[in-house]
């Protein structure tokens, strides 16, 4: 879905604000609600605060207050902009070995299902962090649609259906799960109410109480626990020491394009200055549309071979921020890429090399005032651990499998690390969560999408679409290609690739993989400045909407 608004003349042409407020969001409901706070007199971060907390009830399968998130910041007033860092902490009775046998092998599914799989949630002191700190109206008010959501119920639809068909076995291992997102122990039909009452009051004792409302009290009573009922390692320790921290945003600059992404633990940031370094020293649009692709999927599985050996919680682990984002270091990956060949992922150094989504969910705020948000949130794999604490609604997330339950060995995105990424208590796992602001001084742009490994590639596409002037519609609606290093293999959505590109691909030496469905969710602003012109796209793989608003 796609809106555009214009507001042209020579008076507003020189104007500094956005001529209108915009939202792209991956669900109506959310989308809504964002507007009625602002609507209420509130600012881009009291959308933000609504528009998470909303999705987290109508969209259970890609966030929820039982996960956690990056919300990238602009204010307006004095161009300040930080990243919240609302990602899951391991519990403090974690270790290195916890999903591994007596033979050190990996103990398939045991970082995925069940309580056991949870990180300690980061999305409630995230919203209120942020509410108190950057917005200008109570909890309650921000709160108050998604309250009313959960309370109400909202109508099932197709994409619902197919998510929980892909995670039904699990979900039906956990009554109370089943009982609150299934009809009948089967996949509820299209327009089934899905209502969560006790979702509603949690939600509620958070808009009364703030933090207190989640991580201490009758609530955190009951989650933990749920948890240990159901062989889960949380005590009220992880929930008392649980802290939200602002980062130093990433910065590039790709030919006159300021990029501010999402920091560590986040991998995105990194790994999307280190591409966009990378292609800095080629003529893109000069090449052959085969050549082109070859080189992007080059620069990606560079830096996502870098993401696999560097990266990981920034508080844990020493990481070559500086080198990795540096030119210079983006000179010598570029050097070893051959136009003519591909690079065999086996011989580039380092990581242990190991053969071995639909998930997530992403929106964009921009207010009149100028302010911002971009912010991508999740519970990892669809329905999390597809497991509910009884009593408070809280789906919990399954983040646990995106650290490296052994170095070398695939998570469930393919996605090998190595010990920075090693499981230990209070640690943050590593994250491919990308939101991302860009920028000349003519357009700005607010973009980012779920999609597990490949939400990075992504981003990547949709910042060359903005590069070449096309339309936010554009960004989010062309087809996707993907190489993350390990498997050794260029992704792709069908219509990604003609029949002719795919063959000069492969005499180039690249190996192939159709993705059997379409993959993202993009959710993307775009303000032109000099004639005010502000367009909102919502990802036609979704079933989102994006929208303007005069206020």
């Amino acid at each position: 879905m796609v809106l555009l608004f214009a507001f042209i003349g020579s008076a507003q042409a020189q104007l500094k604000t956005p001529s209108v407020s915009a939202i792209a969001s991956a669900h109506p409901i959310a989308t809504a609600a964002g507007h009625e706070v602002l609507a209420a007199g509130g600012n881009a971060f009291d959308a933000a605060v609504a528009v998470s907390a909303t999705l987290a009830v109508v969209e259970p399968a890609g966030s929820g207050i039982g996960g956690g998130g990056f919300w990238l910041l602009h204010r307006a007033e004095d161009n300040f902009q930080t990243m919240v860092d609302g990602r899951e902490r391991a519990p403090l009775a974690a270790h290195r070995d916890m999903y591994l046998d007596d033979d050190g092998a990996v103990i398939k599914g045991l970082s995925m299902n069940g309580a056991l799989a949870a990180g300690i949630p980061g999305e409630p002191a995230a919203l209120v962090h942020i509410a108190e700190k950057y917005g200008r109206l109570p909890l309650s008010t921000s709160l108050a649609p998604a309250i009313r959501a959960a309370r109400d119920g909202f109508a099932v639809d197709e994409r619902y259906r197919k998510l929980v068909g892909f995670r039904l076995k699990q979900m039906q291992k956990d009554s109370e799960t089943a009982t609150i997102f299934l009809h009948n122990n089967q996949a509820p039909a299209v327009g089934h109410i899905i209502k969560q009452p006790d979702l509603a009051n949690t939600l509620a004792a958070i808009a009364s109480n703030g933090r207190a409302g989640f991580y201490s009290g009758d609530v955190a009573e009951k989650l933990i626990k749920g948890v240990h009922q159901g062989g889960g390692i949380w005590s009220q320790q992880d929930l008392d020491e649980y802290q939200v921290l602002e980062r130093q945003p990433i910065r590039g600059n790709y030919n006159g394009i300021r990029i501010t992404s999402a920091a560590p633990p986040s991998s995105g940031g990194i790994a999307l200055v280190t591409m966009f370094n990378i292609l800095s020293g080629f003529e893109l649009d000069k090449m052959d549309e085969a050549t082109r692709i070859h080189t992007i999927v080059e620069a990606m599985r560079r830096a996502y071979r870098d993401r696999a050996e560097y990266l990981g919680d920034p508080d844990f682990v020493d990481i070559p921020t500086d080198k990795l984002t540096h030119p210079f270091y983006a000179d010598g990956l570029r050097n070893s890429i051959r136009l003519d060949h591909a690079t065999a992922s086996s011989n580039l150094p380092g990581v242990v090399q190991n053969s071995a989504g639909q998930d997530t969910t992403h929106f964009s705020v921009l207010d009149q005032e100028g302010n911002r948000v971009a912010a991508t949130l999740s519970i990892n794999y669809p329905f999390g651990a597809t497991f509910t604490a009884a009593g408070t609604g809280v789906l919990l997330n399954n983040e646990m499998d995106d650290f490296s339950a052994k170095p070398g060995a695939p998570n469930a995105y393919g996605l090998v690390g190595a010990e920075a990424n090693a499981i230990a208590p209070g640690k943050r796992p590593l994250s491919s969560m990308s939101p991302t602001f860009l920028e000349t001084d003519d357009r700005l742009a607010i973009l980012g999408t779920p999609g597990g490994s490949r939400i990075i590639t992504m981003v990547l596409l949709g910042a060359l679409e903005f590069a070449a002037n096309k339309t936010a519609a554009d960004w989010v609606s062309r087809p996707r290609f993907h190489h993350q290093f390990l498997p050794d293999a260029i992704q792709f959505e069908a219509a990604a690739l003609t029949t002719a590109q795919r063959a000069e691909l492969e005499s180039l030496g690249h190996q192939l993989k159709a993705t059997n469905r379409q993959y993202g969710n993009m959710q993307a602003i775009l303000w032109h400045k000099a004639n005010n012109q502000i367009e909102a796209a919502s990802d036609p793989r979704g079933n989102g909407k994006a929208d303007t608003y005069k206020h």
